[in-house]
């Protein structure tokens, strides 16, 4: 499959051109759009998704165990295609775990993750049979709690937040004080209590932090999150199921970021796999989310205007940051860049001006493309924003200004 090259950007591998139009497979977007019933949406491409896995599992040794972050996109249809492909599922919520199971996962490869697990959450894991991370000591007890009342045996992991952090991460999510896992030198009194209770932990949970594109230092936390759990683990009379590493594998959204290097990656994971083998007795379990469906997704919206304001062109869509609050700049960045962006009816024509995109609502923020040097567009054109798989339409205000939501549709 040949990609779509934009100057200002890496190519866009999943999608094609068909004459002058964007296409998913040999859908072009204008079809799609009838087909949606109408813009804005966001499509994921069936086939991308695929590929990535499968090209993931060709780099990564084959006993590393793969897992899908449901919380990069819940879409029921995508979570059910990757429930397929990967073994196992993590999710953050209820509703989460509900969308879990309904793909007929077996419980026992579904984990459930999140600093704020409510004692209903709780009680529902336990009823469900999933395996609860927990990441405080109140979670632990509330969840002998409900075992108890329910007479079940609580399937227990712990979450861990490492004295360490991981370097080049976009968000950290470990090292010092955070509101996320047990800090490592509570660990070994958690584990305590857990056998105390007559019940086998699980295993470890590190997720130091997300958005990482330097394979080095995905490398070193990886092998610090392996010593962690042998120096945790030291000495104890029974091992655990398996040891998660977290996830961290970073997306290139912006001009001048490169792809991940997965050769480097899968060569240490290798080693660590055999060392976790011998040391740990357990397999490693990779958690990845963004990775594996961000650039399968494209969101599309249609200009309803364009103006000039002091020789400064804006194209007005029916789409914004209620829809896509990442591709707005508003989801993390601290200084705004440009998703990588296309007039997806005007593929052949050169980008010859420069053309702000922005959405309907009362606000600047409400901004997806900043000063871009596009092809002229007006009404009725459709603007493609790419990378967009991950963290769209659950990570957005949707309610904001009362607009109507975006629809989604797998491909």
């Amino acid at each position: 499959m040949s990609g779509i090259v934009f100057a200002q950007h890496a190519t866009v591998d999943a999608f094609q051109r068909l004459g002058a139009e964007l296409a998913l497979g040999a859908l072009p977007v204008s079809r799609l759009v009838e087909r949606v019933g109408g813009t804005p949406f966001y499509a994921y491409h069936r086939r991308a998704i695929v590929d990535r896995v499968a090209s993931l599992r060709a780099a990564l040794p084959a006993a590393l165990h793969l897992h899908y972050a449901i919380k990069a996109n819940p879409m029921p249809a995508v979570v059910q295609l990757l429930a397929g492909l990967v073994d196992g599922l993590d999710v953050a919520s209820a509703a989460e775990l509900r969308a879990a199971l309904d793909t007929g996962t077996d419980p026992a490869r579904i984990s459930f993750a999140g600093p704020g697990k409510t004692a209903a959450e709780i009680a529902q894991a336990v009823a469900a049979g999933v395996t609860l991370n927990l990441e405080s000591e109140s979670q632990l007890e509330q969840a002998l709690a409900a075992g108890e009342r329910l007479g079940l045996a609580p399937q227990l992991a712990l979450r861990v937040n490492p004295a360490f952090e991981l370097k080049a991460a976009g968000m950290r999510m470990g090292g010092g004080p955070r509101p996320f896992g047990i800090d490592e030198e509570r660990v070994p009194a958690a584990i305590a209590r857990i056998r105390a209770a007559g019940l086998r932990l699980r295993g470890l949970h590190v997720y130091s932090g997300s958005q990482n594109l330097n394979a080095a230092a995905l490398i070193e936390s990886q092998q610090r999150v392996v010593a962690l759990a042998e120096r945790l683990c030291a000495g104890a009379p029974e091992g655990m199921d398996w040891l998660n590493l977290g996830g961290g594998f970073g997306v290139p959204y912006f001009p001048g970021e490169k792809p991940l290097e997965l050769a480097p990656i899968g060569e240490a994971l290798s080693a660590l796999v055999a060392r976790a083998r011998d040391t740990l007795g357990v397999p490693l379990v990779l958690e990845l989310g963004r990775y594996l469906v961000a650039e399968a997704g494209v969101y599309v919206c249609r200009v309803l205007d364009r103006k000039v304001s002091h020789g400064q062109v804006f194209l007005v869509t029916d789409g914004g940051l209620h829809h896509h609050l990442a591709a707005s700049g508003n989801f993390g960045q601290v200084l705004r860049k440009n998703y990588p962006v296309a007039i997806a009816n005007r593929l052949d024509a050169d980008a010859t001006e420069v053309q702000s995109v922005v959405g309907p609502l009362c606000t600047p923020l409400d901004l997806l493309a900043d000063r871009m040097a596009l092809p002229s567009a007006g009404p009725g054109d459709l603007v493609a924003v790419f990378r967009s798989g991950a963290y769209g339409p659950s990570a957005s205000p949707a309610a904001f200004l009362s607009h109507p939501p975006a629809r989604e549709v797998l491909v």
